[in-house]
């Protein structure tokens, strides 16, 4: 391994560097299945927490690797804010939602409004609404309710279901669309 610390230089900072200057060769994809079929060259992912007040953009996926350091940072950004605890981040999820976020054609980056849900936090969500699952997928850190600004509900939940990588939900009233990479179902209005 080579020692950058004499340089200044990080590890992380060398990816960055080196992706950065990729992210104007990467092709742009048409749909959602090239891309979770592992098309293109890098994979990022853009998010904030109105919860945390936090912003994340991260390339996670270069060449064909998950960059570990990138997908610990995106299990800390989608941690329970209200416990803050932390269940790694299923990878399928976090693909789901950068090809739903590709398919879109947006530079804003999404905003996260649920990720991981510990089971006491899941419970109290529970009782305050009907439409939160007991074996929610958000407990396993396999889910992700997200909004963008520039883009309805129903744009996004026909970016996710083009995705065809598992449950989609659409809630239109709360302005926010469920991804997560469990079977293939949908629901809502």
């Amino acid at each position: 391994m080579t020692d950058f610390s004499s340089t200044g230089m990080t590890r992380r900072g060398v990816l960055a560097a080196f992706a950065a200057a990729a992210v104007t060769a990467a092709p742009t994809f048409t749909n959602a299945a090239g891309f979770l079929r592992g098309a293109g060259d890098i994979r990022r992912l853009r998010m904030v927490s109105p919860r945390t007040g936090e912003r994340l953009d991260t390339i996670y996926w270069i060449e064909g690797d998950y960059i570990p350091e990138a997908l610990n940072e995106i299990t800390l950004f989608m941690r329970d804010w209200r416990t803050d605890q932390t269940r790694v981040i299923d990878r399928r999820t976090v693909d789901i939602m950068t090809a739903s976020h590709s398919l879109l054609d947006v530079t804003e980056p999404f905003t996260l409004l649920s990720g991981y849900r510990s089971p006491k936090t899941n419970a109290m969500l529970r009782r305050r609404s009907s439409g939160v699952a007991k074996n929610s997928r958000h407990i396993i850190g396999q889910a992700a309710d997200l909004r963008l600004g520039s883009r309805s509900v129903d744009q996004m939940y026909r970016a996710a279901l083009a995705c065809r990588g598992g449950g989609v939900g659409k809630y239109s009233r709360s302005d926010f669309v469920h991804m997560d990479c469990g079977p293939v179902r949908t629901w809502g209005r």
